[in-house]
């Protein structure tokens, strides 16, 4: 018997070998832009005019490249391209062969993958839909915490006589702050003007409790416009640890930090906080559940759209949280995952 391999491989003319490594390479490559870039960076994000563009210069240059192959031929076999397939009309190559081709293998990639997607999506929504019959009970019961409740509520009274204007201005914020909580915030995402105004309530009578020598220092910017949205509750975990973990040094600084910054659709969020080293153990490295939590929160509402970053030292602890924000304009697939 001959050899197989040997026998496929005279199948193959110097020219088929040339054309189809063309095919294979560039297709291959249109491919991998489309999957990987086009459609995660434009797709994806509702830019359809930028995606369609982008796609379109894809496959004509891909095709465009393939032609290349045909022109290479004559090189290799020392034979005409009319002698070798016929005619040498490059639209003819392009049009009736490179482009078709460079079209149906992007469908069939594309259809594979945007299944794939369809289908991750769909397990993730029916993961969500079970976790929440579950958490629902309990997200409620612990939306009010008992203790804070309890102090802010002791703090009001004894300010009241100690600084009546500052009670009654801290009582309103109260208010306002049960109100969120109870009323405001059923929605799987909120606008962020709104979440940024509890969550500044919620420092101002967390101050109430402090030492006068604990620092608190808030930079929010810009100003935030009412077109963005948030899951609700994402950002007060990691002020509450800051506050209930800060140091209490007599004679030394005792701080907290907490920077918000928008840039576009991206928040920057960051809460850093002085610490007792002595009491770090007893602390479980700060976060503890509560953190737990928010980074299993921000699993499964924003997959591969944040990161978090905790720094924890002898003397502070950092905590940076990147988020890619969602437009209030599109709340609907965004409520079905909060």
């Amino acid at each position: 018997m001959g050899n197989p391999l040997k026998a496929a491989t005279s199948i193959m003319e110097p020219h088929s070998t040339i054309k189809f490594t063309f095919y294979v390479i560039f297709q291959a490559i249109a491919v991998y832009v489309n999957l990987y870039y086009l459609i995660p960076k434009y797709l994806e994000k509702s830019r359809f005019a930028a995606y369609i563009s982008l796609l379109l210069l894809t496959v004509t240059g891909a095709s465009a490249m393939i032609v290349t192959g045909y022109y290479l031929a004559p090189f290799v076999t020392g034979k005409t391209m009319n002698e070798i397939f016929g005619h040498n009309n490059c639209l003819f190559f392009f049009f009736s062969n490179a482009l078709p081709s460079t079209l149906a293998s992007m469908t069939l990639a594309m259809s594979i993958k945007l299944t794939k997607n369809w289908i991750q999506a769909n397990r993730r929504r029916q993961l969500l839909e079970k976790e929440n019959l579950e958490t629902e009970l309990n997200f409620l019961k612990n939306q009010i915490n008992p203790h804070f409740l309890f102090n802010t509520i002791n703090s009001i009274f004894f300010l009241i006589h100690k600084n009546p204007d500052r009670a009654s201005d801290s009582l309103a914020k109260f208010s306002e702050l049960l109100r969120y909580q109870l009323y405001e915030c059923n929605d799987k995402q909120i606008p962020l003007s709104k979440e940024i105004d509890h969550l500044e309530n919620c420092i101002e009578l967390e101050k109430l409790r402090l030492n006068e020598n604990v620092a608190v220092s808030l930079s929010i910017e810009p100003p935030f416009a009412e077109h963005l949205s948030i899951a609700p509750f994402i950002l007060m975990t990691f002020v509450e640890n800051a506050f209930k973990h800060v140091s209490r040094h007599t004679g030394e600084a005792n701080w907290i930090n907490i920077r918000l910054h928008l840039r576009g659709q991206h928040l920057d969020f960051t809460v850093g906080n002085s610490t007792d080293h002595a009491a770090m153990p007893q602390m479980g490295a700060h976060g503890g559940i509560g953190l737990k939590n928010v980074q299993r929160r921000l699993d499964l509402i924003y997959p591969g759209r944040y990161s978090l970053n905790v720094r924890s030292g002898a003397s502070a602890y950092e905590a940076n949280l990147q988020l890619e924000l969602a437009a209030a304009a599109q709340p609907a697939l965004l409520q079905k995952i909060g």
